[in-house]
């Protein structure tokens, strides 16, 4: 599956992008991850495989319209009606607005594609330009701990929000498979 936007496109990790994945988890920019070396990335990709043939999680490869993977992203941990998304890692290549695109790519897809209708998520408490980045975007902060602060976004607080963002994205998202 691919979904495209206006100027980036994302892709379905492959076991071939492990390499990649940790190039971006090994960024100095990416401070806030656990570091993996390829083979541990390999294994977990296998098992993610596992997950996404049962329609449990996505991981996404970021790519520029020319192909260039820059960056990647995960939309997992389903319950009720709502879903998470993170592992969100762009490479210093990415276009400016593969951030903002990738985000709302993601909120698109997982609000009018898989039909959910609520959003949660954690960021760690450090990593403040992607907490404001959130914030900004009309999420709110429901709990906190020493390491975390946990998110939600409701369809109705995205759709409020989303004709703000809308010159990001095409004039409807599309899918090919």
């Amino acid at each position: 599956m691919i979904i495209i936007g206006k100027n980036i496109f994302m892709r379905l990790v492959e076991l071939t992008d492990a390499e990649f994945i940790v190039s971006l988890r090994v960024d100095k920019k990416n401070k806030f991850l656990t570091k993996i070396d390829i083979e541990d990335q390999l294994k977990w990709l296998t098992d993610y495989k596992t997950r996404e043939s049962a329609k449990l999680e996505y991981y996404f490869i970021i790519c520029t319209k020319s192909n260039e993977a820059c960056g990647a992203v995960r939309v997992y941990d389903f319950n009720d009606n709502s879903f998470c998304w993170g592992s969100w890692l762009l490479n210093s290549s990415a276009p400016a607005t593969a951030g903002i695109e990738s985000a709302l790519l993601v909120y698109e897809f997982a609000f009018y594609h898989l039909n959910f209708n609520h959003c949660h998520f954690d960021v760690r408490v450090e990593n403040v330009k992607v907490r404001v980045f959130h914030e900004r975007m009309g999420s709110s902060i429901i709990k906190s701990d020493e390491l975390d602060v946990y998110y939600e976004l409701p369809l109705s607080a995205y759709e409020s929000i989303k004709p703000k963002y809308s010159k990001f994205l095409p004039e409807q998202v599309t899918y090919e498979y």
